[in-house]
């Protein structure tokens, strides 16, 4: 399966790791780690993840209080298309395709 990520997940990801590596040394790259596993295991079952609306689907982080918000394009394309913590509001980047 092929994975996309929205243009703006670029800038969150930095953003997040940027603020955890200032509280502590290594801890924002621990966070990108956590991102990854947990995008590896959404691509091998994306149906898996709770169903939010229309196609949109979440995954919780289980170290970091983060959302990852991603769509099912087809049976070859998966989109992550948010990376939110979880105190944002809830319809924090659900209109991004």
């Amino acid at each position: 399966m092929r994975i996309e990520y929205h243009p703006v997940l670029e800038r969150e990801l930095i953003e997040v790791r940027d603020y955890y590596n200032a509280q502590s040394l290594g801890l924002g790259d621990d966070f990108i780690n956590e991102f990854e596993r947990q995008i590896f295991l959404i691509a091998a079952m994306p149906e898996r993840w709770m169903l939010v609306r229309d196609n949109l689907r979440r995954s919780l982080m289980k170290r970091f209080p983060y959302v990852i918000l991603f769509r099912v394009i087809n049976k070859e394309i998966l989109r992550i298309t948010v990376l939110k913590h979880e105190r944002r509001h809830p319809a924090y980047g659900t209109y991004r395709k």
